[in-house]
């Protein structure tokens, strides 16, 4: 059954680029081709769930410099970078922009597959964490000021009686906002909590 998720692939090299998208479309994958970097930047509004494969040298906008507009744009699905001998210090400044891999030609269309699979599997997690974070973020606002202060003193693992002194408040009232805190968060235990809000502050 074919993967739900897209592979852009992006190569001036045409019969590259079609070689490889046969390869992976005979593997399962659905894929979507483009000829140059600036092509596939004029449909990114359209941009399926998947992963990105890009050659690194194009005319008009190369491989890095691809990877360093769609980090830009906050763009976050996996990027693999296929490279030259040649061409490996620009795909090692990929790395650093935020690539998932670099693989350097000639490569076996096992390493290539296995990569992508990679690539997907990665871009899933990141998917279920950005929907949990987007629910943390929710519960978030529906607190108030003061259990938002009292909240962020049980995450730095501070007593209610300290947290009672920071806050000017007496041990009983921050029993109070915990409580509410605990309840519109949805955390059944203070370890849970702490982990929402850790998730949080990934954003």
């Amino acid at each position: 059954m074919p993967n739900e998720a897209v592979v852009h692939i992006i190569d001036d090299d045409d019969a590259a680029r079609d070689a490889l998208a046969f390869l992976l479309d005979c593997h399962d994958f659905t894929t979507r081709t483009y000829s140059s970097a600036v092509q596939f930047l004029k449909d990114l509004g359209a941009l399926e769930r998947g992963c990105i494969i890009t050659d690194v040298r194009m005319p008009e906008l190369t491989g890095v410099e691809l990877v360093e507009r769609l980090k830009s744009l906050g763009v976050k699905s996996p990027i693999i970078v296929i490279t030259g001998h040649a061409d490996v210090p620009m795909a090692i400044q990929a790395l650093r922009a935020g690539v998932t891999n670099f693989i350097e030609k000639p490569f076996s269309d096992d390493v290539i597959v296995e990569a992508v699979r990679s690539a997907l599997a990665s871009q899933q997690d990141r998917g279920e964490l950005e929907s949990e974070r987007s629910r943390i973020a929710e519960h978030l606002a529906t607190l108030s000021g003061r259990e938002r202060e009292v909240m962020e003193g049980l995450v730095d693992g501070k007593a209610n009686k300290v947290i009672a002194y920071d806050l000017g408040i007496s041990a009983r009232t921050v029993e109070v906002y915990r409580a509410n805190v605990m309840t519109k968060m949805g955390a059944r235990t203070l370890s849970e909590l702490v982990r929402m809000v850790m998730i949080a502050r990934l954003a």
